[in-house]
């Protein structure tokens, strides 16, 4: 392999703009943090900064240990008011003949803070809510307050479904059914004229336009939901002998998620047009087109058609979007229909950040060599002997050399003819080998094949107080990558390379692969060395989207502290909201167990424990205290 040079890999003197460039910050953060001179992150807007080390400070004040999910509202407010102004603008410039209805889906992040500030400050844009299940429908019909607020029902629909959206009608909402499958449109029918109330419905069209990304299943022929044509007709046939044809009044055309090519959205919209107007052909009342989601995130800010990444901005995807429908709709001497999008994970993921501490380090150093013994087995002499030929171009024969010594000294150890001392001698030995070895790497013209990894093999491991299955759960389920970044020392240069272990009890706990500003992703992570009695905090960013929702409670750990804060353009800040994470109580009940039950039983074992001797009375209470208070307490590491 051919040495490649990079600007991580130039020695020259560290500041802020090397931090900057190093971890990405302005690819990824859509201007929502930044870095200050001190080198901390910083959350900014309203033309001011917040460094997040202060806001970390004042949660410990308030008892509000790590890992935390900080909360900032001001930036979900801000990408609502984007997107909302980002199409009120292409609409002007275009001269399109509607305007724009957002809905977002709260499958995304259904959590009440969440979804209460998206109504609060959505409602200046009648920013409505698109729902996919029971829950999901009382949850919007609990939160949203005015008239004429848009509703889209996906998902398959029951009677009670579908009777809680026709009260919502009757509410003064624009609550649109959008039949998925064909079994719904008679449920609708029938309960449309027991209760008296004329539905407001869709249809979802199953798309042929097949996109790129992670999520390209959503659409073409294999998707999930939708209806052939064979089926569109047939409902269409079905409305016209209920005579509620003009009922039918919304084409949903879900193009897909997370869409990283702008030329797979405009492809899809021009087929959505085509299932628009022939519907409206047919004698369809119809008055909205819903894309449905697609705006993508760059998680690794590379402006790409990677999965991960997006190839155009906000104004582009909106500009597309109209710029089609307009020209589309002019073609073929059709009304311009309202534009709906149902955008949730470009809404909420910047909004939500995971903050954790480190509490340990694995490093794969050796220790203070030990000099020679004049009795030393004849295989750690053999070991010895290779630091005498060890130079750069006998690499691969020292690494095959050090690899067969240690492992003939392993099978010594494990036949009893070697003692364990020893072989600790030999490890480290080893160690000592291979570090060489990687120190020589970067000044080698070709490396061989089996050196690649070696600097990976020999990283830290930083043991973070996190559980990666309730708070990041898709990076081990789909290899999501997410910015992380220390959060404060940035104006000092990061002296270690390390992935990161949680604290469950499982080897998939842990995140080898990140964002990397030249490679795309690298398989270690920039660190610092720890300091002592110093905390060191790490965030992961753009985590506002699904993590909340899909985590479980893989060894108990149970959901984090939440803090919620709004920014303030003088600089300071509010803290909103704050809940406390689950105690074990919380999870112990979450899977069965009765904490008041547990509590007697052990109460009973240790009374036990009394009257055989083992223990005394005092004893016993002490235990009692301690178990009392670990019920209470928090499910992670506390200090």
């Amino acid at each position: 392999m051919e040495k490649r040079s990079s600007p991580k890999h130039q020695n020259t003197s560290w500041d802020i703009a090397k931090a900057e460039e190093l971890y990405g910050i302005h690819r990824w953060s859509n201007d929502y943090f930044g870095l200050n001179s001190r080198g901390e992150v910083t959350a900014k807007t309203l033309n001011t900064e917040v460094p997040l080390l202060n806001i970390i400070e004042e949660m410990a004040e308030r008892d509000l240990q790590m890992p935390v999910l900080l909360r900032i509202e001001n930036i979900l407010d801000a990408q609502l008011f984007r997107l909302n102004e980002a199409f009120r603008k292409a609409i002007c410039e275009v001269g399109y003949n509607n305007h724009y209805r957002g809905v977002y889906p709260i499958k995304v992040n259904q959590q009440a803070q969440v979804v209460e500030e998206i109504a609060a400050f959505g409602a200046r844009f009648n920013h409505g809510f698109e729902v996919g299940s029971k829950p999901e429908m009382i949850a919007v019909l609990a939160t949203l307050r005015d008239p004429g607020s848009l509703i889209i029902c996906n998902g398959y629909k029951d009677a009670e479904f579908v009777e809680l959206g026709l009260n919502a009608i009757k509410l003064g909402f624009d609550c649109f059914f959008v039949v998925e499958t064909p079994a719904e449109l008679p449920i609708i029918i029938e309960r449309s004229r027991a209760l008296g109330v004329e539905p407001m419905i869709g249809v979802r069209a199953k798309m042929t336009s097949q996109v790129s990304g992670h999520w390209n299943s959503t659409s073409g022929d294999r998707s999930v939901f939708g209806l052939t044509s064979t089926q569109l007709i047939a409902a269409v046939d079905l409305l016209k002998k209920e005579n509620m044809l003009h009922c039918l009044q919304l084409l949903h055309c879900h193009l897909g998620s997370q869409i990283p090519n702008i030329r797979d959205i405009r492809s899809g919209i021009v087929e959505a047009c085509r299932y628009y107007t022939d519907l409206v052909n047919e004698g369809a009342a119809l008055t909205h087109i819903d894309l449905g989601g697609g705006l993508a995130v760059d998680y690794t800010g590379a402006k790409s058609n990677d999965g991960q990444s997006r190839n155009y901005s906000l104004e582009e995807y909106c500009e597309d979007i109209v710029d089609t429908l307009k020209t589309t709709f002019d073609q073929y001497d059709i009304a311009h229909p309202t534009i709906v999008t149902e955008s949730g994970r470009a809404t909420v993921a910047y909004g939500s950040v995971l903050l954790f501490n480190i509490l340990d380090v694995t490093s794969f150093e050796p220790e203070k060599a030990l000099c020679a013994s004049d009795h030393e087995h004849p295989q750690l002499e053999k070991m010895r002997e290779i630091f005498e030929y060890l130079t750069p171009e006998r690499a691969q024969e020292c690494f095959n050399d050090a690899h067969f010594h240690r492992q003939e000294i392993r099978e010594l150890f494990k036949q009893g003819q070697l003692d364990l001392r020893n072989r600790s001698i030999a490890e480290n030995l080893f160690l000592e080998i291979l570090q060489r070895i990687a120190a020589m790497l970067d000044d080698m013209k070709r490396i061989p094949a089996d050196l690649e990894g070696l600097k990976v093999s020999l990283s830290d491991i930083y043991y973070g107080n996190f559980s990666l299955f309730q708070s990041l759960p898709d990076i081990w389920a789909i290899d999501q990558l997410f910015p992380i970044i220390p959060v404060h020392r940035l104006n000092e240069e990061p002296d270690r390379q390390a992935v990161l272990a949680d604290i469950t009890c499982d080897c998939d706990g842990k995140i080898d692969r990140f964002i990397d500003p030249w490679e795309g992703s690298a398989q270690t992570l920039p660190l610092h060395s720890l300091k002592k009695n110093e905390e060191y905090y790490l965030g992961v960013f753009l985590i506002g989207a699904y993590q909340e929702t899909l985590g479980d409670l893989h060894n108990l750990f149970g959901d984090t502290n939440v803090v919620s804060v709004r920014l303030n353009s003088d600089g300071t800040y509010d803290f909103v909201k704050e809940i406390h994470g689950d105690t074990i109580a919380d999870v112990l009940s979450y899977v069965e167990y009765q904490p008041k039950e547990m509590y007697l039983q052990f109460r009973n074992t240790a009374e036990q424990a009394v009257k055989e001797g083992r223990i005394t009375a005092r004893e016993r209470q002490n235990m009692m205290k301690t178990f009392n208070a670990s019920m209470q307490g928090y499910t992670y590491y506390e200090k």
